[in-house]
């Protein structure tokens, strides 16, 4: 089962992953809340649409915008709305 880990904590984990461009999507329930505070980050795809961002919080630790999300995704991209993705040393195992 696809599991996102960082900073020895398991942050999500699904057998109901959406790869895109080798990212693991996962659905939204099931990360763990709280781990994760809302950033103020947006970015911007061509394609999928406008990214939010969480920081993730692990013990005393904290990833800023390590997590992304698609709240309102182009139609293109449709599989992946209400679903989070990682970076920033963020592990799929």
């Amino acid at each position: 089962m696809p599991t996102a880990i960082w900073n020895d904590t398991v942050l999500a984990e699904s057998d109901d992953t959406v790869v895109v461009e080798g990212n693991h999507y996962f659905p939204r329930d099931a990360i763990r809340p709280e781990h994760f505070e809302t950033s103020e980050k947006t970015t911007w795809c061509p394609w999928k649409g406008t990214a939010s961002y969480f920081t993730v919080k692990a013990g005393d630790a904290e990833n800023p915008d390590a997590a992304w999300y698609y709240p309102d995704p182009k139609p293109k991209a449709a599989d992946i709305k209400d679903r989070v993705a990682f970076w920033r040393g963020v592990q799929i195992k």
